[in-house]
Parts: C-alpha cells; sequence; structure tokens
C-alpha cells in the first residue's frame, strides 16, 4: 500500500506541476487521490480538511508573517548600500574586490531581508555600476551574484528554518538558527574563494588605495542600524528572552523604526509592504496547512517506513544513505520551491537519518542547505534569473561561470552533510541541544 501511495503521490504531483497547477492545489489533490484508496471519500475529505486547519493552526507560523513583514520593510532604500559600502570597506584589498563585496552584501542582506532574488536584486544593481567602471565580465558579475544570494536564506532570520522546524515535529528554532550560521558563512566563503580565483585570472585588482581605518569605522557605523536586527531578534532568541514568534514581531518594530529613520517609508509605501506581506504569507501558509494532509496521508500509509526500508535494503552505509537523499533533493531543487520541498521531503527522509542517529538539527541545515541549491539551477532558479537580468547578461553567458561556483557550493554541502560539528556546534556550545 505504502509503494502505490507514493507512486500515485508522485506521478499526480508531476502531472498537475507540468500543467501549471499551482503546488499547493497539486499537494492537496495528490494526497487526496492516494487516501482514498484506503478509506471512503466522505471520511478521506472530512479529515483532510480537519489536518489542514491544524496545519495552519500552529501558533509558531505566526513567525513566518511577521519576518516577511520585517524583511520587505528592510528592502526599502537604503539598506543595500549600506551593506555594500561596509563589505567594500573591510575586503576591498582583496582581488575582484567588487566580486568578493557582492558575496558579502549578499550574504548580510539575504539573511536580513529573507529573500535570496531581493538580495542578487538589491546588491548586484548596487555594486553593477562600480564593476562597469572597472571592466569587469557582466557574465562574471552575474554569476558571482546569482551563485551566493542564497547564502542568506541559511544566516537567520529564516523561514526556510521555520518552515523545516515545523515540517519536524517541532525543532527548536533557537538551535537551527544558530546552527545556520556556519553553514550559511561557509557557502558564502566557498563563493568568495571562486570569485578570487576568477579575479585573479582575469586581472581584476582589489582597492588601490591603502587600508583605511577611518573610512571602515563610517562604514560600520552606517550599516550597525541594519545589522543590529540580526543581533537583536537571534540574540533574544538564544538567550530565551523571547520566543521565535516574539522575536519576529520585535523585528517588525524595529524595521518600520529604522525604515523611519532612514526617510525611506511613507504611509502608502508602509500599506503596500503590508498588503504584499500579506499575499506572501497568506500562500504560505496555506500551503503548510495543506502539506499537512500530505503530511498525514505518509503517516497513514507508512510511505517513510517503506522508503526506509528501500534504502537501506540497498545499503546500511549512513554514508551512502545521506548521498543518495543529496542527490535526490538536489534533482528536486531543481523544478520545486523551497518551502514546498521541505514540506515534502522532511516527513519523508528525517525518520530516516533518525535511524542511524543523525540530528534534527543537523538534518534540517542539510536539507535546507541542499533545496537553496535550487535557486540558482535551471529551469526554475529565480534567483539566477534576477541576477541574470539585473546584471544584463545572458544564460549561456554564465553559466560557464556558474558551473565553478556549483562546484564551490557542492564542495560546501558535502561537509556540511558529513561534518556534523559545522552545524552543530555553535548550539552545542550555546547549551541548545
Amino acid at each position: 500500500m505504502a509503494i502505490q501511495s507514493l507512486i500515485i503521490i508522485l506521478v499526480i504531483l508531476c502531472v498537475l506541476l507540468i500543467c501549471g497547477v499551482p503546488i499547493s492545489y497539486s499537494i492537496g489533490i495528490s494526497a487526496l487521490v492516494a487516501i482514498v484508496q484506503s478509506m471512503p471519500v466522505d471520511v478521506s475529505v472530512l479529515t483532510a480538511a480537519q489536518r489542514s486547519f491544524v496545519g495552519m493552526s500552529n501558533f509558531s507560523l505566526t513567525a513566518i508573517p511577521f519576518f516577511i513583514l520585517a524583511g520587505n520593510l528592510m528592502n526599502q532604500g537604503g539598506i543595500a548600500k549600506r551593506l555594500v559600502n561596509f563589505v567594500l570597506a573591510l575586503l576591498g584589498k582583496l582581488p575582484g574586490a567588487l566580486l568578493v563585496t557582492n558575496v558579502g552584501a549578499n550574504a548580510l542582506f539575504g539573511a536580513i531581508s529573507g529573500s535570496a532574488s531581493a538580495a542578487a536584486a538589491a546588491v548586484g544593481s548596487m555594486v553593477e555600476e562600480g564593476e562597469r567602471e572597472k571592466g569587469y565580465d557582466v557574465a562574471v558579475c552575474a554569476a558571482t551574484n546569482g551563485a551566493s544570494a542564497p547564502s542568506g536564506l541559511l544566516i537567520p532570520p529564516s523561514n526556510a528554518l521555520i518552515t523545516y522546524s515545523l515540517a519536524s515535529g517541532g525543532t527548536s528554532v533557537a538551535a537551527l538558527f544558530l546552527g545556520g550560521y556556519v553553514p550559511g558563512i561557509l557557502w558564502a566563503i566557498c563563493c568568495v574563494v571562486v570569485a578570487v580565483l576568477i579575479a585573479n585570472k582575469k586581472g581584476y585588482k582589489g582597492q588601490k588605495e591603502k587600508f583605511n581605518w577611518k573610512n571602515l569605522g563610517i562604514a560600520t557605523l552606517q550599516a550597525i542600524p541594519a545589522l543590529s536586527l540580526i543581533v537583536v531578534v537571534i540574540g533574544g532568541i538564544i538567550a530565551g528572552i523571547f520566543t521565535a514568534t516574539e522575536g519576529a514581531a520585535v523585528s517588525v518594530v524595529y524595521a518600520l523604526i529604522l525604515s523611519i529613520f532612514y526617510r525611506s517609508i511613507t504611509f502608502k509605501s508602509f500599506w503596500n509592504t503590508v498588503v504584499e506581506s500579506a499575499k506572501i504569507s497568506g500562500m504560505i501558509v496555506f500551503l503548510i496547512g495543506v502539506s499537512n494532509i500530505l503530511g498525514w496521508v505518509m503517516a497513514f500509509t507508512q510511505i517513510p517506513q517503506a522508503i526506509s526500508n528501500i534504502l537501506l535494503g540497498i545499503t546500511n552505509s549512513p554514508i551512502i544513505i545521506l548521498l543518495i537523499m543529496n542527490i535526490i533533493l538536489l534533482i528536486s531543487g531543481t523544478f520545486m520551491d523551497v518551502t514546498p520541498a521541505i514540506l515534502i521531503f522532511t516527513p519523508l527522509f528525517l525518520p530516516i537519518v533518525q535511524t542511524f542517529g543523525m540530528h534534527p538539527v543537523h538534518f534540517g541545515l542539510v536539507l535546507v542547505y541542499n533545496l537553496c541549491i535550487g535557486n540558482i539551477t535551471p529551469p526554475v532558479g529565480n534567483t539566477l534569473f534576477v541576477a541574470i537580468k539585473v546584471g544584463k547578461s545572458s544564460l549561456a553567458k554564465v553559466m560557464p561561470y556558474m558551473l565553478l561556483y556549483y562546484v564551490a557550493i557542492l564542495i560546501g554541502l558535502l561537509l556540511v552533510t558529513y561534518v556534523p560539528f559545522i552545524s552543530l556546534g555553535l548550539p552545542q556550545m550555546a547549551g541548545l541541544i
């Protein structure tokens, strides 16, 4: 029954997605068709509606709309430019200074805004003019911008990690947030290494001026208000001052005060931001509710146990099993967004990795790292296409350089997968796990 249900879910899900049906409807329909093979239609529909309502009624979900609103408020004028200036003052002596600056600013802005595409658009447009003046290849710039933008999704506050916490049955958000720093920074470092190698090959020099502490001090002071959002929210959550949901609400108040201070917001723009945030939040919360139906169907039909038996029948080596999972997740990420993929694969794979002692925090960061790569891989690859558009280049010209970034980012993935301390070190030192 389990394998039959899994095949029904996968086939119907793929067909509906190919036909252009929204992912939330596709998940709900495929789950319902699978479960009616095992129970009466009226019971299936009633139970599915109940599970969807329960999934959307989780109080922890309120953190997501708040973080989305805070990110959208921070996206408004001035934040990206201040972060770019800060990173340039700090790392401007490295070869390909503007490429390195792009990477560092994307990591910071992506963490603050919660959107890889927003980071690619905002930061990319900030550094584009300087890169052109320095004679940088536009394809290199677009590839660097796109490849580094998703790193901020691993650095808290992260909606992807909150979604995983809910899908995994309540994994500590504080532990996930603290654990996300090193994998996110590792992704950025991998991109910096490639950017420096490309810069050396193409002769892109760093800034000729001597390192100026005064400029760094001014840039730091200008960037501190934006960077403090991360410190205040994450510090408060880890210290136990407030929960993730309360921290999200604090981030909205902080972002609003900062926007008023920077004079980058009007009542009209604030209202538009609230409306847009509500639309995005509604889609995500509905998707989570519908995915709760899928989780119930999988549990009822024992699909995770069947997959576990299949994988363990192939091999009992955790190394091979994790490699197989990574491949599946990388392929899935090429045509599926991060949130629905987390909701689908967490109940499938988490029980399997727990059989050989993998910590849920470690698996969550491996899962999110994997799926974030999908942001920069065709055919979906929204962040990659945003970077190409901002950089005024083309996919054919950008892909040769993207291949270099893919190799580096995949090396980072292998390190995150097989070196647990990368994900668990900080949470363990903080006493969160």
